[in-house]
């Protein structure tokens, strides 16, 4: 028997994806040209960036879309919406990010740059998606990456105009505004009797073997993602910063086995943990990674990232459901939020280039505001997002057809006959 509420997504999805891309197609039609502007001499050639494109395209599609397969009915969701939001949220991202360039100059230059820069704007979008996966619908998903990856953007331009923060600083603050836009989302979409576990809101070893293969994709080319856009400038400053995000990720990997063992009741490992704090070491150290230039301090960042991210995991998830009303699926703020704020932490600790006091207390006045501003642009962005969710117009799903395959696919085998 098919769900009482199929037919509105029909009127309601399909109707929306083909607006957005007749949309798009219009927009690049008109006003993007491809930039087929060859340079050897700052490393950007295609020869040199497009295995770096294709690391940062495994860890959108793969990487995100194998992590979300973790529900025991959710897993053609996790990974289909994933590409859906994926392949829309990168349009926009192109066009949102291009926006300067066609006022100077007319077009929207496109080249594997840009795309990368876009499908990191798209990763704040799936971040968030992890706060609410499997408690809305697709309609619901696009239109949280559609606004997330406004609000990333414009912060991204007010941080770079207002308070001349380099382009690679502000992107890097995607795990920051994509987690507490999540948490503020779901603090308004919150639903009553989310105290107690969800009826489908299950894993089994099938769902988490692929969920920990999405997690190895994350792992092993979370390098790549740090460092693509670093500048080689002085000679070596890329080779720092993909040395310094592996030793991160190695020393958190093996951090968070001791600790989930250490805090088990039964001295066991739990497989959530190994599944998602292992990649707190490279949150943290893309944010903190302009000011690492030492093995040591990589290190340092990735255990004690991983220190916070288990210990989150063990204790905090459950402790947000009762204190602040916020059902968090994915634990991001585990996962991304505190792991990115003790990397600004630790910018913030590391940074020594100053001439003098003067110079000292000015940096840290404008990197308290790039923080103020990225929170608070993420939580208004939030609530203005949530409100517009809970129009009923959008139709969410009940709560026995939350965390669902059959709410959304066709399973033939599975119809039951009349």
């Amino acid at each position: 028997m098919a769900p009482q509420y199929a037919p509105s997504l029909r009127s309601r999805l399909a109707p929306l994806l083909l607006l957005l891309q007749i949309g798009f197609i219009v927009i690049f039609g008109f006003y993007t040209e491809i930039d087929d502007r060859v340079t050897t001499d700052d490393g950007t050639s295609f020869k040199n960036f497009y295995p770096d494109f294709q690391d940062v395209n495994v860890m959108v599609l793969l990487g995100f879309g194998f992590s979300f397969t973790f529900l025991v009915r959710y897993g053609f969701s996790g990974t289909g919406f994933n590409l859906l939001v994926a392949a829309m949220a990168t349009q926009w991202a192109i066009v949102l990010n291009g926006i300067e360039s066609w006022y100077y100059r007319g077009k929207i230059w496109i080249n594997l740059r840009s795309l990368i820069v876009a499908e990191m704007c798209t990763v704040s979008a799936l971040i968030s998606i992890g706060t609410v996966l499997g408690k809305t619908n697709p309609v619901h998903l696009i239109l949280i990456a559609l606004l997330e990856v406004s609000g990333f953007v414009l912060n991204n331009w007010i941080l770079q105009t207002f308070l001349t923060v380099r382009p690679l600083n502000s992107i890097m603050l995607l795990h920051i505004f994509g987690a507490f836009f999540g948490l503020m989302l779901m603090w308004i979409l919150y639903r009553e009797g989310s105290e107690k576990p969800f009826e489908k809101e299950k894993f089994d070893c099938k769902t988490g073997i692929f969920s920990m293969l999405g997690t190895v994709f994350l792992w092993m080319f979370w390098p790549t993602f740090n460092s693509v856009l670093v500048d080689n400038y002085p000679p070596g400053r890329k080779l720092e910063a993909m040395s310094g995000t592996y030793l991160a990720l190695a020393v958190s990997a093996v951090t968070t086995a001791a600790v989930s063992m250490l805090s088990s009741p039964k001295g066991k490992l739990n497989p959530v943990h190994m599944q998602s704090c292992i990649l707190a070491g490279g949150v943290a150290i893309g944010v903190s990674m302009p000011v690492v230039h030492h093995p040591w301090e990589a290190m340092t960042i990735g255990f004690t990232a991983a220190v916070v991210s288990t210990i989150g995991h063990r204790y905090l998830k459950r402790h947000m459901v009762l204190s602040f009303q916020c059902h968090d699926t994915c634990a991001v703020l585990s996962t991304h939020g505190l792991p990115g704020l003790l990397g600004w932490v630790a910018h913030f600790l590391l940074i020594k280039d100053f001439d003098d006091h003067t110079t000292a207390i000015r940096f840290a006045v404008f990197h308290i505001c790039t923080l103020l501003l990225t929170l608070g642009l993420s939580l208004s962005m939030g609530i203005i997002t949530g409100v517009l969710l809970k129009w009923n117009f959008w139709r969410s799903p009940q709560d026995r057809k939350c965390f669902d395959d059959q709410a959304f696919w066709e399973f033939p085998h599975l119809a039951v006959q009349k």
